[in-house]
């Protein structure tokens, strides 16, 4: 249940946080309060707490399956969450400088740095993670299979996404882009929402496995 709540936070916290950046994404220099750029990335540091959480949550329990595929997940976890606080930070560094009368060029750097660590951390490596820990529930058994083949599809798909954003194809925030990343996003939900209201399958030998 607790890893379920953390995923379920990842999910709030990243729609929420991305969409409160959007003055400042759309334009640095924006002239309005930046109250609300703030708290995004108040709720990134929260997103980040939240993937570290059920990274840290569940490798006692996957680790029964494979060890290393295991750490392998908690491993790319914190390094999605690690990449998350570099584009935290570049955002937060526009509202600092704002304050002192930011030159454009500056702002568009930092912004720069944002785009690439929302590619690298919540789509590369997020794909990376995603397909790694929906191996080790396929073959567990710990929840349906069909939840795990969305992770499967999610977890590829998104990485074939983000490459070609990488070389220009089309942009990261646009319809491509957000189709390319609903299995993703619904593999994490349906998880989140099956380990909250079940639990682990009460059938799947892992489950009742010793730590």
């Amino acid at each position: 249940m607790t890893a379920g709540v953390f995923f379920l936070i990842t999910e709030v916290t990243a729609i929420a946080g991305l969409a409160l950046y959007q003055p400042v994404l759309a334009d640095p220099n924006h002239p309005g309060s930046d109250t609300g750029v703030l708290l995004g990335g108040l709720l990134e540091l929260l997103l980040v707490a939240a993937v570290i959480g059920s990274a840290v949550t569940l490798y006692p329990i996957v680790k029964r399956q494979n060890p290393g595929l295991a750490l392998g997940y908690v491993c790319a976890r914190l390094l999605e969450a690690a990449i998350i606080c570099v584009g935290t930070i570049s955002v937060l560094s526009i509202v600092t400088l704002r304050e002192q009368g930011m030159d454009n060029a500056v702002g568009k750097v930092l912004l720069a740095f944002h785009e690439w660590a929302f590619l690298l951390g919540p789509n590369f490596v997020l794909g990376a993670n995603s397909l790694m820990l929906a191996a080790l529930m396929y073959r567990s058994g710990l929840v349906p299979r069909a939840i795990a083949v969305l992770g499967l599809i999610g977890g590829p798909l998104i990485c074939v996404s983000a490459t070609a954003v990488l070389f220009g194809r089309y942009e990261q925030v646009s319809t491509v882009g957000a189709l390319a990343a609903l299995p993703v996003f619904a593999w994490e939900v349906s998880l989140a929402l099956y380990l909250i209201i079940k639990g682990f399958k009460p059938s799947a030998p892992m489950a009742t496995q010793p730590h």
